[in-house]
């Protein structure tokens, strides 16, 4: 039997199983709950062994997450004991991204003999991702204006009204401070990718401008250390699929696979906002610029699948940058726009923060003007810089901006329901952005042609 034909047989046991689950639930016919679950497992059996023939780690991921879904539903007691495994696998890649990020921006840094070229690249990046942002957020607003997702809205009661993690306003002095490490030792620690990055871009540009005997043997060992902490990625990626599945175990044992509720209409909005801006901005970008789409789809597939599933743009990275490298983009462009980007180019995170403030205030009641809106907006878009890597930051950001505007904070307990599903569709947003980011501005910079790309290689 063929791969081709092992895939439709997969497909054809899902849609028919989907179909009795379906009607079982409408009650036009009653099957038995225990038959349901062994055809499920059944066709889930099936994929099992379309992903064993086909021997790809993308392929074992997708099919992890189905399992994952199954376990969840079938058993949450159970699932929801597995969020260590994803943990485990969310710390094993944690673990590479300072070192990585240090060591390819010093590289891609160092490595340039022309310092202009290195300040060419950042404003050419900081103003590609202004612009993108922006439309990001201008299509998050008409959005939610539209859909009016919260209005109507009734307050829930008291019990709801708890107090949420205190948190401080912050102003531009905080946005700016917060840029700049005091110990790169302490944000390492923490995470924290925007003074990781502003720290190696320093050192980076100190490097190249010291004498060529103390800058070889430093910049031999962060090519070194970079090319290792590539392999450790590929070490520790080989339990993606059990972390990745034990997440969505976690996800659909403890909400239920009716997670959405009420607020189905925010979720939907955000997911239809997030595809309008994927084909009024990234496909038009990537043909003007000549990227072969299909390609670039088949390349990112795996750290898109990644970041959906863990709702962690850091555990996207390393594979995102090899699959850019994939495409022909040369490592330096990679290693300055793309870790530059996971700062300053949210544009899923952009968009649902958006969406997500003016939720609160449509909830609570409260009529905000345009104006009033734009300012909130670009408030966030400041105060978000550098928390793309962490799941569900976005959220501490609102809770700090729903405090500045005065506005109540039990609409947030709102959106913490469906939280995991929306993190999904914007963490990949961002993955794909800022992908399509390197590609960008390496051929802006003339160090790429789409046309003569290096042969495929075999996920």
């Amino acid at each position: 039997m063929t791969k081709k034909q092992a895939a439709l047989i997969a497909l054809i046991l899902f849609t028919l199983v989907a179909i009795l689950h379906t009607l079982d639930h409408f009650e036009i016919i009653r099957i038995a709950e225990p038959v349901l679950m062994v055809s499920r497992w059944i066709a889930i059996a099936g994929v099992v062994w379309f992903a064993v023939k086909k021997k790809s780690l993308t392929t074992w991921i997708l099919v992890s997450m189905v399992i994952g879904a199954e376990l969840g539903h079938d058993y949450p007691a159970i699932a929801v004991q597995f969020q260590v495994l994803s943990k485990v696998f969310l710390q094993l890649i944690k673990t590479v991204i300072a070192p990585l990020l240090f060591a390819t921006l010093v590289v891609g840094i160092a490595g340039h003999s022309d310092i202009r070229q290195v300040g060419r690249m950042g404003w050419k990046s900081l103003l590609y991702f202004e612009i993108v942002t922006t439309i990001a957020l201008f299509i998050g607003l008409a959005a939610i204006n539209l859909s009016k997702a919260g209005v109507g809205i009734q307050a829930p009661p008291a019990s709801l009204h708890e107090k949420l993690p205190e948190t401080k306003p912050q102003n531009w002095q905080d946005v700016v401070l917060h840029v700049f490490p005091e110990n790169i030792a302490k944000s390492i620690y923490h995470g924290e990718i925007l003074p990781i990055v502003v720290f190696s871009v320093i050192f980076g540009i100190s490097l190249l401008l010291v004498k060529d005997k103390f800058r070889g043997p430093m910049l031999g060992f962060c090519e070194s250390l970079s090319e290792v902490m590539f392999k450790f990625t590929n070490i520790v990626m080989y339990f993606a699929p059990v972390g990745v599945g034990a997440a969505i175990a976690y996800t659909v044992g403890h909400g239920g696979l009716s997670v959405l509720g009420n607020l189905l209409q925010l979720l939907l909005t955000l997911y239809v906002a997030l595809f309008a801006f994927i084909l009024l901005v990234f496909i038009p970008v990537a043909l003007i610029i000549g990227l072969p789409i299909r390609r670039f789809i088949k390349e990112i597939s795996e750290p898109v699948s990644i970041a959906f599933a863990t709702t962690s743009s850091e555990s996207a990275l390393p594979k995102a940058m090899e699959a850019m490298e994939r495409m022909g983009v040369p490592r330096k462009v990679i290693a300055f726009v793309m870790p530059t980007g996971y700062s300053f180019n949210l544009d899923g995170s952009t968009l649902y923060l958006a969406l997500a403030s003016v939720f609160v205030a449509q909830a609570a009641g409260i009529h905000l003007s345009i104006g009033e809106q734009l300012l909130m907006v670009f408030t966030l878009m400041l105060t978000s810089k550098g928390v793309a890597g962490v799941p569900r930051a976005t959220l501490v950001i609102i809770l700090g901006t729903v405090a500045s505007f005065h506005l109540p904070v039990w609409p947030v307990f709102l959106i913490l329901g469906i939280d995991e599903l929306m993190d999904m569709a914007r963490t990949s947003v961002n993955v794909i952005g800022n992908c399509l980011a390197t590609a960008v501005i390496g051929k802006w910079e003339g160090e790429v042609d789409f046309k003569q790309l290096p042969p495929e290689t075999k996920a």
